[in-house]
């Protein structure tokens, strides 16, 4: 019981230092608004010109498509300095005195994924309003997909963005990086998320949500355990 307690004390203090970076990193992306900005302009450019240009014959298949191929770019846009701002202003020996890396990743992990959340939610609200074959008929299902679909994506971006920081062409290896970790996961939403225009419970997706559950949880530990050896490098 001792023991138990001890560990549940100590993963409370992480889980305090981890929110206290969230917030040292919110603050500091509310006075440069840098990822915000990158994203808001990428999804109002990108959701304009798909409204335009989109014929009222698309199918319902090629729309979930351009949905998370708009998400996977947002994230792209925005979720590539990370770590790299830490670089720029020299902060990394500060972290690296003040947090252990377990807490520093998952600081970095609750910001991108709170900053992915809100760009995911315009993205989402935009394609219902402006494009009327985005048809989701169990908004359950849908919700599950699209918590999974954001954490997988912030996670993916959170170690790439630790891995380009020590590089020196940071913006194109983001990206080159990123695109076939989150390949197999984009393939399973836009499945997914297609079967929606149907009628469909929870039962005859469990395979889609597996697999979605399995890729996070597989990166998620991954990142955990490789970020240690990144950071210090």
């Amino acid at each position: 019981m001792y023991v138990i307690l001890c560990l549940c004390d100590l993963v409370a203090k992480n889980m305090i230092k981890a929110f206290y970076i969230f917030v040292k990193d919110w603050k500091s992306e509310m006075r440069t608004r840098y990822a915000f900005n990158s994203q808001i302009l990428f999804i109002l450019i990108t959701i304009t010109i798909v409204s335009i240009s989109v014929s009222t014959d698309i199918s319902n298949a090629m729309t979930c498509g351009l949905y998370w191929l708009v998400i996977f770019f947002a994230a792209m846009s925005g979720l590539s300095r990370t770590f790299v701002t830490e670089e720029e202003r020299g902060t990394i020996l500060t972290l690296q005195l003040n947090a252990s890396s377990t807490v520093i990743f998952s600081g970095k992990l609750l910001f991108n994924l709170f900053l992915l959340i809100i760009s995911n939610i315009i993205i989402t609200l935009s394609f219902a309003l402006f494009l009327k074959l985005f048809i989701i008929s169990n908004f359950l299902i849908f919700l599950l997909t699209f918590i999974l679909g954001s954490i997988g994506i912030a996670s993916t971006a959170t170690i790439i963005s630790a891995i380009i920081s020590k590089t020196n062409t940071r913006g194109s290896l983001f990206t080159i990086l990123s695109f076939p970790l989150v390949l197999p996961l984009i393939i399973v939403l836009i499945d997914l998320t297609n079967l929606l225009s149907e009628n469909i419970q929870i039962h005859q997706v469990v395979n889609q949500l597996v697999i979605l559950i399995s890729y996070d949880v597989i990166v998620i530990t991954a990142s955990f355990l490789l970020f240690d050896f990144i950071w210090k490098d």
